[in-house]
């Protein structure tokens, strides 16, 4: 089926034409048709009259006298075409193919090799064969002959689409659901590979590999969007260089800027194997790819941060809504830029034409105001900007309240809420304008949508973040997937109505929030339902040193202890131990000992010890024990429980670890 191009390369080759040739040299991955296309090849030279001599490295294998036996004829026989089939398998002889056999053949012989593998250097570097050879990569099938196929296989009509999402136009891939969906006769559009299709995929398109070690590289190239030695190092920290130049070296594993991605068929395939195989394994490896990109996202800034952005997105493909609305490709179709002062005149331009001249004027206030907030969508070839963002940073009411409704409306609800705390800040998606498909699924909508995330990631000291929404009823649903709750008050600018989505990072921080899908994630729609997401208690500053005195107090009262809040706070859960009571304690006991690391206060540290962690009865008896007047032994108390609140309370802020 197609191959066309392919087919008028070799009829060239035959009838001697301006792209003849002495050896047309085709590779793909397995299951791309290179057998199939060297059938109908053989065909072509039969029925042009010429004589065919086939050889099968399968049979012959890495055996030079095995395949000059098979061969044989092609050497006597003027004119003839010798066809080598799975040359992978005899790739040990290639030297001896090429310098010692290949020249034995008559003037007129024209030979076809099908491999996985491109032909090594040498033939490229050996002058002789300049311009004598010709190599051919083969590819997926384009999207018409893919429906070729599956017409010619009998599939229905109203079946094809999801054979051809799962296949494309992998022919081996295309021919096993074919024939699935053909034995199926109520093959819907809800079909799946099943095990017997993803297993004779495996072994077709990957087959052997040298260990598990190899295999599980295999596994995490295919998981992640793309892959490097950095991330291998972090999912396999043993041999990552060595298995990535392995990876490098597949026939069906490609490269671009960014790493190594596998053919979709072999990436699908292999996904689908593990995540059936082994669902544990999977979740563990699922899950050491998050955190390595997760720590690039806190860490990266520009292009590389959209591009992690990516990434992590591409890890939810599996179930949930944020899959659909992806359509950015890369920087082809779009890319993000910092605002320059000469954009001003197109942002504001950009602003009327989608939401009214007062947003226009609200874009104008922000624009002069902060410049440094504005990120610009470019025209990839033209810098033409396509759309626009701002991210607004505020610590205060009075950055911007009285002049825009937007942020006035999110400030109301912030406080309603309770204040913000020293070093806390709210954001706000202010502007999110795209002309040619405004607040609707677009590559400027994903590279927004990536900024924002991105944001949300590496935001230091979040209180809460607002997103502002046109048409809430079509983003409700990503919405919910995101956990963005919709402020009660809609908003109302110029002709347009508002919706705010919030979401307070103090309660639900980032690792909690992304742990929210997990099962959807990983295992797609038979997890439709979110885990609950545990909320953190948010204290304000005499509500947190009241829980702190209360728990000192309570030390040696588990029970006590379990209903403070500080065991839903920041300060238990950030301590990864399964019982939040036994998080607390070991949280009071580090600030107690940290005041021995200053000899200023390590007589303090004896006070709060013996009042608190020895479980001595009365502070009478606690100021006897330690020969101190009941006076000083007081003061030396209040001293040392509000050093102990001031390092708590930086802790649940910033999440600083205490010194030891």
């Amino acid at each position: 089926m197609g191959r066309a191009d392919e087919r008028a390369l070799f009829r060239s080759a035959l009838d001697g034409g301006p792209d003849a040739c002495v050896v047309l040299f085709l590779h793909g991955p397995g299951g791309i048709g290179k057998s199939a296309l060297l059938r109908r090849l053989a065909d072509d030279a039969l029925a042009a009259g010429r004589p065919v001599v086939r050889v099968d490295g399968r049979t012959v294998g890495p055996s030079a006298d095995r395949f000059a036996d098979e061969a044989r004829t092609a050497t006597t026989t003027s004119g003839a075409v010798l066809f080598i089939d799975a040359f992978e398998r005899s790739e040990d002889i290639e030297d001896w193919l090429r310098e010692d056999f290949l020249p034995r053949l008559p003037a007129d012989a024209l030979v076809v090799v099908g491999g996985r593998n491109p032909p090594g250097t040498a033939w490229r570097t050996d002058l002789d064969w300049a311009d004598s050879l010709r190599v051919v990569a083969l590819r997926n099938l384009p999207p018409a002959d893919a429906e070729a196929l599956l017409d010619a296989r009998g599939v229905p009509a109203g079946s094809r689409d999801p054979l051809l999402d799962f296949a494309g136009g992998h022919p081996l891939a295309l021919s096993l659901a074919a024939e699935v969906t053909v034995q199926d006769a109520g093959g819907t559009s809800g079909w799946t590979p099943d095990r017997n299709v993803v297993g004779t995929l495996l072994s077709q398109l990957v087959g052997a590999v040298p260990s598990a070690a190899h295999r599980h590289a295999l596994e995490v190239c295919a998981h992640a969007y793309t892959t490097t030695e950095e991330l291998l190092r972090a999912v396999l920290p043993r041999d990552a260089g060595p298995l990535f130049d392995w990876l490098r070296t597949l026939p069906y594993i490609e490269a671009d800027a960014r790493g190594l991605f596998p053919h979709d068929v072999v990436r699908d395939t292999l996904d689908t194997d593990l995540r059936w195989r082994d669902p544990q394994g999977y979740e563990a490896m699922h899950r050491r790819i998050r955190a390595y990109l997760l720590d690039r996202a806190r860490g990266s800034s520009g292009p590389d941060a959209l591009h992690t952005m990516g990434a992590l997105s591409y890890l939810h493909r599996h179930g949930g809504v944020m899959p659909d609305f992806v359509t950015w490709r890369g920087e082809r179709d779009a890319r993000e830029d910092a605002a320059r002062p000469t954009d001003k005149a197109a942002v504001l331009a950009m602003a009327r034409t989608t939401e009214g001249e007062e947003s226009a004027r609200l874009a104008d206030f922000w624009f002069d105001r902060r410049p440094g907030d504005f990120r610009i969508h470019r025209h990839p070839v033209t810098e033409e900007p396509l759309g626009f963002m701002a991210w607004l940073r505020l610590t205060s009411p009075d950055d911007g309240s009285t002049h825009d409704p937007v942020v006035a409306t999110a400030w109301r609800h912030t406080r309603a809420a309770g204040p913000l705390r020293p070093g806390e800040e709210i954001a706000l998606a202010r502007f999110m304008v795209n002309p040619a498909s405004y607040q609707r699924p677009s590559a400027v909508t994903d590279l927004i949508q990536m900024r924002i995330l991105s944001e949300w990631l590496r935001a230091e000291h979040p209180a809460w973040s607002y997103l502002v929404v046109a048409d809430p009823g079509f983003w409700a649903p990503q919405m919910d997937y995101l956990d963005q709750h919709p402020v009660q008050d809609p908003v109302t600018v110029g002709n347009r109505t508002y919706t705010l989505y919030a979401h307070d990072w103090r309660a639900v921080p980032p690792a909690p929030w992304l742990d929210r899908h997990i099962e959807q994630e990983l295992f797609g729609p038979r997890a439709t339902t979110p885990a609950p997401t545990p909320q953190l208690a948010v204290l304000s500053r005499p509500e947190f040193d009241t829980a702190v005195d209360g728990a000192l107090r309570a030390w040696h009262r588990p029970e006590a202890l379990r209903t403070n809040p500080l065991v839903r706070s920041r300060l238990a859960t950030d301590q990864d131990e399964g019982d939040p009571v036994a998080a607390l304690r070991d949280v009071l006991a580090d600030a107690v000992d940290g005041l021995a690391a200053d000899p200023r206060t390590e007589h303090l540290r004896r006070v709060l010890t013996t009042a608190y962690l020895r479980g001595v009865r009365t502070q009478e008896a606690a100021a006897e024990r330690l020969g101190l007047p009941f006076s000083t032994y007081r003061r030396h108390l209040a001293r040392g429980t509000g050093l102990v609140r001031d390092r708590l309370w930086e802790r649940e802020l910033h999440g600083v670890a205490l010194e030891q």
